[in-house]
């Protein structure tokens, strides 16, 4: 299949990480690459439903596989919001397509968008919310501020709430039965107790993970599809002692995860859209109430999201309720790159070995 690239150029990005996790922020997409569609949810729909390869998808093959990027890359495309009411929209990717949400993404894209004047910062201290457009719909990154710079921001997601509690599954990585639970939290995602696998939440057991979350969304299949969503990654958890309970009673979880996500991808962050699943199932479960306690949630390498509940939401899923979440983050600028594109070279469009 012949490429829509003829002829060699330069693109610009600039790469963050959120609580350890890679964001590659393109905000200048090459002509012709961006589809016409008026919405962000509907530009990822024709982008994938292209019978053959969208020009968007070769460049995010470009930024992301090597020799530019690896098998655990993740970045955003900027774009028009889908109305006046958003500041920007976003098409979200990683090594295998476009994803419909990304938690850490937004929290690096609410820096992102201060540092470059998208937005105004009060003067002295506050915040300021970045409204962004994603595929599953509008989200907000509030940025604090202090003498002017970012401090943190809280990624403000869509209504999320559990789909399934305890399906029983079989998967070649067990000689069991496990069971998990199913959430939305802008992609669908499967939780584990890693308890129920004896394996603890540490980096030395990454590949086991890995292949872990590959079998378990293969022997999930469309069970865990909702409506046009299908499982995007999966979760597995350990519980870090009793909930604790501060002064004024406020009680605090405190779970560690690693979520493997797309195929075999490992999140080093807490994973933000995963974190508000996980907040939506200890919702459902009474474990959290809004603006009365908080999920502390940590990840494989020991970085940390804080979250909460803003409020309670109308549920599409009888039985389950719904909720706002909230993700608290800190993004940090990793650098600024100038890749250079050229068809002739030997390795385009890239190559993945994992």
């Amino acid at each position: 299949m012949g490429s829509s690239i003829t002829a060699e150029f330069w693109i610009d990005t600039e790469d963050w990480h959120t609580a350890g996790e890679p964001f590659r922020i393109v905000s200048k997409i090459p002509s012709g690459h961006l589809p016409g569609s008026a919405t962000v949810a509907q530009r990822r729909r024709d982008v994938i439903a292209s019978p053959q390869d969208h020009p968007l998808d070769e460049l995010r093959r470009l930024l992301c596989h090597e020799p530019r990027g690896h098998a655990d890359m993740y970045g955003g495309f900027i774009t028009p919001p889908d109305d006046s009411g958003a500041h920007f929209g976003v098409l979200f990717w990683h090594k295998d397509g476009f994803s419909t949400a990304c938690g850490h993404g937004t929290i690096a894209l609410g820096y992102w968008a201060v540092r470059h004047g998208l937005v105004v910062p009060p003067d002295g201290d506050g915040s300021v919310d970045v409204v962004v457009d994603v595929p599953s719909g509008r989200v907000v990154a509030r940025v604090g501020i202090k003498d002017g710079t970012p401090t943190g921001a809280d990624f403000i997601n869509v209504p999320s709430y559990q789909l399934a509690e305890s399906i029983s599954i079989t998967v070649s990585s067990c000689d069991y039965p496990i069971s998990v639970d199913l959430a939305f939290g802008g992609a669908v995602y499967a939780a584990l107790d890693a308890a129920q696998v004896s394996l603890s939440v540490e980096p030395r057991n990454v590949d086991r993970f890995i292949q872990l979350g590959r079998d378990i969304k293969a022997a999930l299949g469309s069970r865990a599809h909702h409506g046009s969503y299908d499982c995007y990654g999966v979760i597995i958890y350990s519980e870090e002692g009793a909930a604790t309970f501060d002064d004024d009673r406020s009680k605090q979880v405190t779970q560690r995860n690693i979520t493997i996500f797309a195929d075999g991808q490992v999140d080093r962050s807490p994973c933000g859209s995963g974190t508000c699943a996980r907040l939506a199932v200890l919702f459902a479960q009474g474990s959290v109430a809004p603006g009365r306690s908080k999920l502390l949630h940590r990840s494989v390498i020991g970085s940390v999201f804080e979250a909460d509940i803003v409020s309670e939401a109308p549920s599409p899923v009888q039985g389950f309720p719904a909720c706002v979440p909230r993700v608290r983050g800190q993004a940090n600028l990793v650098g600024r790159m100038s890749f250079y594109i050229d068809p002739a070279d030997p390795t385009f469009p890239g190559f993945l070995l994992r």
